[in-house]
């Protein structure tokens, strides 16, 4: 009796030598629908972190601004330049928002650093 090509004889059994066509088309599929879940939600990771991170920093900046109100009895500019350049308060200067690069503000009415809206 003669064995196709990729089969051997092996204890009188017949062993497959490889893998059929049909099964590596099914893992490709298989991979690809994974890959066609996991990347976008991936993708928007990335966004949604950045986001997270400028409320954390608008957080510091807005702690910093109540420490320099106590030690001078004056709110920071608007703008945030004369805190933004003091390296007591910033050592690495004024951060921006890592979303966009937008510099944060200072509302002296609200007593708060300026939240900006991110789409999310």
């Amino acid at each position: 009796m003669s064995l196709p090509r990729n089969m051997k004889r092996c204890n009188g059994r017949r062993q497959r030598s490889g893998f059929s066509m049909l099964e590596l088309l099914a893992v490709i599929a298989i991979m690809g629908i994974i890959a066609i879940i996991a990347l976008p939600r991936i993708g928007n990771q990335s966004q949604t972190t950045k986001a997270t991170a400028c409320d954390v920093q608008r957080g510091n900046i807005d702690v910093q601004t109540q420490l320099w109100f106590r030690n001078r009895g004056t709110w920071p500019a608007r703008d945030l330049s004369d805190i933004g350049s003091n390296s007591d308060y910033f050592p690495d200067g004024l951060p921006t928002c890592p979303v966009d690069g937008a510099e944060y503000r200072f509302d002296r009415s609200t007593e708060q650093v300026v939240a900006h809206d991110h789409a999310r």
